[in-house]
C-alpha cells in the first residue's frame, strides 16, 4: 500500500508536468503567433493638411499603439478591473482560481471567472471558442509559456491592441479615435475607464448602443481604482460626474469615396497588404476643395435638371444617364487638390475623372493654337473662316467632309484671338490645314498626347481623354509653359516609419511669354466668349469650352493664376444630352461655383495673372493685343543688321 501510495503521489505530481510538456511539444508553436505579434492593421488616408480622409482595412479595424503611447492611467484602470495582481503572477493566478472554484461550487454554477489578462490574451488570439477541458489546459499552459517569452509590458501592449472594444473597434487606440475622436494622450480618466470596461461585454457596454450602461460600467472601474488607493478623492468624484461625448461614426469614416477608391487602386500596385499593413497614406487632396468640387458639380447638375424640367425636349432616359466629373490641380506642383468622379457616389462609384475616356471637342483647340503661336502666329494673325469641302479615301471609298461652325455662319477673315475666343471650327480647321497636318502632329508630340488622329478631325478634338489626363496637358498653359504630371499620393509611411515618396514629372513645352499669349486669349473666352458662364467676380480666370457633336460631351477646362480645373458633363451611355447643353452652359457653372467657393475658403489666393517680361502690349484695331519676339506684331519693319551673316 505504501508503494502504491508513493507511485500515485509521484504520478499526481508528474501529471501536470507531463501534460505541460505534451501540450507544449504538440502545440507550442502556436504561441509564436503571439510572441511574433503581427496583427492586421488599418491603413489611414490623409489629405494635404493631415486631416483624415478615410480608413481602409480587411476584416478588423485596428490602429496599433506601442506601449509607450498608452497612458499609465489606462493601464491602471485595466488592472483595477481585470487583473490587480498582473505584475505578480506567472500568467496564471492560482489563488484566484481556487477562490473561483469555491464560489462556483457554493453557487452550483459558474459565477466567477479567474482569467488573468495573459489568459484572456491567449484565449482571444491562440484558441478557438470550443468549451472543452483540453482547451482550458492549453490556455493555462500557453499563458505560462507566453509569460516566459514576453515581458509584462509586451503582454499588455498586445492585449490592448488585440482586444475587441465594440462597434467594430479592435484595440484601445482605435476605440479612442472612434468613440471620442481623440488620441490616447488626450483621453480623460472617465474615457479610459469606458474603454477598459468594454472587454467584459463589448457589444452590451458599447457607448454608442447603451450609453448609460457604459457609463455605469466605467464608474465601477473608477470606483475600483479609488478603493485600491490608485486615485484620490477629487479625481474620483470628477470622473464619476463626467459625461463624455461619444461619436457614432462608420468604421471607414470615408469623407471622399472617389479619392479613397483611386488611392487604393494606385497603392495596391506597390503594396499587396495595403488593407492590412497599417500604412499611413498622405495625399495631395484638400478636403475643403474636394467638398467644393462636389458641390460645384451638384450645382451644375441641378441646373441642367431644372432646364430639362422647363424644356419641351426633355428626355427622361437621358436625364437618368447625365453625370459629370471634376479635377482640380495645383499646376506648379502637379498636386491634385480635388477629384470628383461623379455627381453621386452612392448611385455610381465609377470614377469618370480617371476612368472615363471622352472626346474633349473644342477644349482641345488651345493646343493647336499654341503650336501656331510658337511658330510665329499672334493673336492678331488673320485666319480664314470659310467653308471648305475636304475629300479623302476611307476603306477604298471616296469620302467628303464639309465641317461647319457651331453658329452655322462664316466670318471670311477673323483674327486668331477671335477665332479661339468664339471657338470657330472652320477657322481652326483652316489653321491646321495651312500649317500642315503632319507639321501640326509633329509639334504636338511634345505634349505626350497619345492616339492623335492623322486627319483634320484633329482640329475638332476627336480624341479620347479622361478629365485627369486633360488636366496634365492643360498644365502647360496654367504653369507658364511647364507641363506637370498630376500626383495624388505624396508619400506612404509604413509601421517602420519608412517613406515612399511620389514626385511629379515636369516637361518644358514652351516659354512663359508664349504661354501668356494663350492665357490672354483664354481669359477673353471667359470674359466675353463661349465661357462667360464660368466667370467669377474678383478673380481672373482663363479657359476653354468644349462641346462634341450632338452635345455628347461638354467640357470646361481652365485655370486661375494658381489653380487649374477641368469639368466634364455627359451621359454615361454616350448618348447625346439635351439640345444646347454646351460646355459653356452645363460645365461652365460648375467651374464658376467651384472658384466662388475657393476664394471664400482661401481669400488670400492670387487673383490676377502676371505678365512676364518680354511681352509687348499694343492697341491693335479696337482692342489690346499682346506680342513677343516670336509672335510679332503684323507689318513690323525689321531693320537689317549689316554685320549679320547670311546663310545660303
Amino acid at each position: 500500500m505504501k508503494r502504491l501510495f508513493f507511485v500515485l503521489m509521484i504520478l499526481l505530481l508528474l501529471t501536470p508536468v507531463i501534460v505541460f510538456f505534451y501540450y507544449t511539444e504538440k502545440y507550442g508553436y502556436k504561441t509564436a503567433l503571439l510572441i511574433d505579434y503581427q496583427p492586421r492593421l488599418t491603413t489611414r488616408i490623409y489629405d494635404r493638411n493631415g486631416d483624415k480622409i478615410a480608413n481602409i482595412f480587411k476584416g478588423q479595424h485596428r490602429y496599433y499603439a506601442r506601449f509607450d503611447e498608452i497612458p499609465p492611467r489606462a493601464v491602471e484602470a485595466l488592472l483595477a478591473i481585470e487583473d490587480t495582481v498582473f505584475f505578480e503572477h506567472p500568467g496564471v493566478n492560482i489563488d484566484a482560481i481556487f477562490r473561483a472554484i469555491i464560489k462556483d461550487v457554493k453557487a452550483g454554477k459558474l459565477v466567477e471567472g479567474a482569467s488573468t489578462i495573459t489568459q484572456q490574451l491567449v484565449k482571444n488570439t491562440l484558441l478557438t471558442r470550443e468549451k472543452k477541458f483540453s482547451r482550458k489546459i492549453k490556455e493555462l499552459i500557453f499563458s505560462i509559456k507566453v509569460e516566459q517569452e514576453l515581458s509584462k509590458e509586451q503582454i499588455l501592449e498586445r492585449y490592448l491592441n488585440e482586444v475587441y472594444l465594440g462597434h467594430g473597434y479592435y484595440g484601445i487606440k482605435t476605440a479612442a479615435d472612434g468613440y471620442f475622436h481623440k488620441s490616447l494622450a488626450d483621453l480623460t480618466l472617465k474615457e479610459m475607464a469606458v474603454l477598459v470596461g468594454l472587454p467584459k461585454a463589448p457589444s452590451f457596454y458599447a457607448p454608442t448602443k447603451n450609453y448609460e450602461l457604459s457609463m455605469g460600467r466605467a464608474n465601477r472601474v473608477v470606483t475600483r481604482m479609488h478603493d485600491l488607493g490608485w486615485i484620490d478623492e477629487p479625481t474620483y468624484l470628477a470622473a464619476l460626474e463626467e459625461e463624455p461625448k461619444v461619436f457614432n461614426d462608420t468604421l471607414t469614416q470615408n469623407k471622399a469615396p472617389y479619392i479613397v477608391d483611386e488611392v487604393f487602386r494606385r497603392a495596391k500596385k506597390e503594396f499587396d497588404d495595403i488593407k492590412s499593413g497599417g500604412y499611413e497614406i498622405y495625399t495631395t487632396i484638400d478636403l475643403s476643395l474636394q467638398d467644393a468640387g462636389r458641390k460645384g458639380l451638384s450645382h451644375a447638375y441641378n441646373l441642367a435638371l431644372e432646364r430639362a424640367a422647363k424644356g419641351k425636349d426633355s428626355n427622361e432616359s437621358n436625364l437618368t444617364q447625365l453625370n459629370g466629373a471634376l479635377v482640380s490641380i495645383d499646376p506648379r506642383s502637379g498636386d491634385i487638390l480635388a477629384l470628383v468622379g461623379g455627381v453621386d457616389y452612392k448611385k455610381s462609384s465609377y470614377n469618370r475623372a480617371t476612368q472615363g475616356l471622352r472626346q474633349p471637342g473644342s477644349a482641345f483647340k488651345p493646343f493647336l493654337y499654341q503650336v501656331a503661336l510658337d511658330m510665329g502666329y499672334s493673336g492678331a494673325t488673320e485666319l480664314v473662316d470659310i467653308a471648305r469641302t475636304y475629300e479623302y479615301e476611307k476603306d477604298g471609298e471616296e469620302m467628303k467632309w464639309q465641317p461647319k461652325n457651331y453658329e452655322k455662319n462664316y466670318k471670311g477673315l477673323i483674327s486668331l484671338r477671335e477665332a479661339l475666343v468664339h471657338s470657330r471650327n472652320l477657322a481652326t480647321i483652316n489653321l491646321v490645314s495651312d500649317i500642315g497636318l503632319y507639321s501640326m502632329l509633329r509639334e504636338l508630340k511634345q505634349y505626350g498626347i497619345g492616339d492623335l488622329p492623322h486627319d483634320l478631325s484633329l482640329s475638332l478634338g476627336s480624341i479620347s481623354l479622361s478629365p485627369l489626363a486633360l488636366s496634365k496637358y492643360y498644365s502647360s498653359f496654367a504653369n507658364k509653359g511647364m507641363q506637370v504630371e498630376p500626383i495624388l499620393i505624396r508619400r506612404i509611411d509604413d509601421s517602420y516609419g519608412e517613406r515612399t515618396i511620389y514626385e511629379s514629372k515636369k516637361q518644358l513645352i514652351t516659354s512663359p511669354q508664349q504661354t501668356f499669349l494663350m492665357t490672354t486669349i483664354l481669359r477673353d473666352v471667359v470674359n466675353r466668349g463661349t465661357g462667360r458662364r464660368a466667370r467669377v467676380k474678383g478673380i481672373e480666370l482663363a479657359g476653354k469650352t468644349g462641346t462634341t457633336n450632338k452635345s455628347v460631351d461638354a467640357w470646361f477646362a481652365g485655370y486661375s493664376p494658381t489653380v487649374e480645373t477641368i469639368v466634364w458633363f455627359g451621359n454615361d451611355n454616350n448618348t447625346p444630352m439635351r439640345k444646347k447643353e454646351t460646355g459653356g452652359r452645363v460645365a461652365g457653372p460648375a467651374f464658376s461655383h467651384y472658384y466662388q467657393q475657393l476664394i471664400k475658403l482661401y481669400p488670400q489666393v492670387k487673383r490676377k495673372f502676371e505678365e512676364p517680361e518680354g511681352v509687348i502690349e499694343i492697341v491693335h484695331g479696337k482692342q489690346k493685343e499682346y506680342f513677343t519676339d516670336i509672335s510679332r506684331p503684323p507689318n513690323v519693319n525689321v531693320e537689317a543688321d549689316p554685320d549679320e551673316e547670311l546663310l545660303f
